[in-house]
């Protein structure tokens, strides 16, 4: 199956899909400075860049898009009906290396933590941001 867009059009849409400060990158943040929180964004000493950096709470946050990370289960993961089978291995290396940024990560100490895209809509919302800043605390009130 071919692309239903020109090639000029599909490398002007792919051009507009950003990689940082995103919609639910920027929910999360004021939420969390609004309780509170302090943090550094887009860390790039860290592996995988965390999108939010606690280091009070030895906390690293990503905040995942549904597609881009093939988000299990999710309907806005699913792939397209053009190029499926590169777009199923791209989402692949993806998850793979968010996994190895994981694992780094947690050997370096920090405790990881995983917002998805989803999470973030109207319904879920509050529920999922009062979540995590639950479990950020969670943590610190036990030293």
């Amino acid at each position: 199956m071919t692309d239903i867009h020109s090639k000029e059009v599909r490398s002007y849409n792919m051009s507009m899909v950003r990689g940082k400060n995103t919609q639910p990158e920027i929910t999360v943040r004021k939420y969390l400075f609004n309780h509170g929180f302090r943090y550094r964004i887009n860390v790039l000493n860290l592996p995988g860049k965390p999108d939010i950096v606690l280091k009070k709470y030895e906390t690293v946050i990503f905040i995942n898009g549904c597609f881009w990370h093939g988000h299990t289960n999710c309907s806005r993961s699913a792939l397209p009906k053009t190029r499926t089978a590169w777009w199923s291995d791209k989402i692949q290396r993806t998850k793979e290396r968010d996994i190895q940024d994981y694992n780094q990560l947690q050997q370096l100490g920090w405790r990881v933590l995983v917002v998805w895209e989803c999470q973030l809509r109207s319904k879920k919302q509050l529920e999922t941001l009062d979540s995590l800043a639950q479990t950020i605390r969670t943590k610190y009130n036990k030293m």
